[in-house]
């Protein structure tokens, strides 16, 4: 219930602007968010990588209607992949990339030629990039394009949801020598006929996914917060004989700091997932719906109101 109102206030546009101008705002999304400047990204990375984690860099905003948002979209990883290679940050750090905001919803072949042009700049970069997977009506898009761009770019990274049904058989058509794969839980809200519902059928699909991918020949991301869930991946990689070098476990900017750090202490990769950019309300309130306990950050904040 708590899930489905969060998921509500973020396509609420007058939530977002109660957000957006209250006093407190600006504490909490620096939390989550890098910054609105592709300087602030690179400073966030360089504090990262300086800690021993990997990071992959997501330039907020998907909801782009025109040719010439999805350019700037464009335009803007271009720049970064550039700046990370000069300031040897790279290949420590890739981007994450969402079609969407590259033109998908309007021009899927829009969209494919902005994330070969990523994909062609990650490439001189010495670096990789992953597609963001979106809502399920996206999937097939989203799946199709992936394809295409691994023809000449092979360690472009994919991304499955564990809460869709259909997830299983994409981890077996995707878990092949040399592909990257990121398995997260899912964070948009989808109807039962194409998802789990529950926080249980969600797990259990996730462990059911997450033993496909360890068992196959690719690299396996394991993205959750879930403590649960990690100490499986770490039994997982045990099970089917995995070192550090042949998966990785992945979370999000601002959540579970101590425990990436324990996770890389341990001599596991850790991949911190840090989005940057002025389009930060969606993003912020998926993180909230994913995981509500979340909220209790923003409350406390909006106590103290500094």
């Amino acid at each position: 219930m708590l899930r489905s109102v969060i998921l509500a206030a973020s396509r609420s546009s007058r939530v977002e602007q109660l957000v957006a101008t209250a006093p407190f705002s600006r504490d909490v999304v620096r939390r989550f968010v890098a910054g609105a400047q592709t300087a602030d990204a690179l400073r966030v990375t360089r504090e990262l990588v300086d800690g021993g984690l990997a990071v992959t860099l997501d330039n907020l905003g998907e909801d782009t209607v025109t040719p010439e948002q999805a350019t700037a979209t464009r335009d803007e990883y271009l720049t970064l992949l550039r700046q990370l290679a000069e300031a040897e940050l790279t290949p420590g750090a890739e981007v994450s990339v969402k079609l969407s905001a590259l033109g998908q919803a309007f021009d899927e072949q829009l969209a494919y030629d902005n994330a070969r042009a990523i994909c062609a700049a990650a490439d001189a970069a010495r670096t990789t990039v992953t597609l963001d997977m979106e809502d399920h009506t996206t999937t097939d898009s989203t799946l199709d394009i992936l394809a295409k761009l691994r023809k000449d770019y092979p360690s472009t990274g994919a991304v499955l949801q564990a809460y869709l049904r259909r997830t299983e058989s994409d981890c077996r058509e995707l878990a092949s020598a040399g592909s990257r794969v990121r398995l997260c839980k899912g964070a948009y809200k989808e109807p039962e006929s194409v998802a789990y519902q529950s926080t249980r059928e969600v797990d259990k699909s996730y462990v059911r996914c997450l033993n496909i991918l360890m068992s196959g020949d690719g690299y396996p991301m394991l993205a959750t917060h879930d403590p649960r869930l990690i100490a499986i991946g770490e039994d997982r990689a045990r099970w089917f004989d995995r070192g550090p070098e042949r998966f990785e476990f992945q979370m999000l900017y601002g959540i579970r700091p101590e425990e990436q750090a324990r996770l890389v202490g341990e001599g596991y990769t850790v991949r911190t997932y840090v989005p940057y950019g002025d389009d930060w309300y969606g993003y912020l309130m998926r993180r909230l719906a994913e995981r509500p306990a979340n909220l209790a950050f923003f409350a406390r904040a909006l106590a103290s109101r500094k």
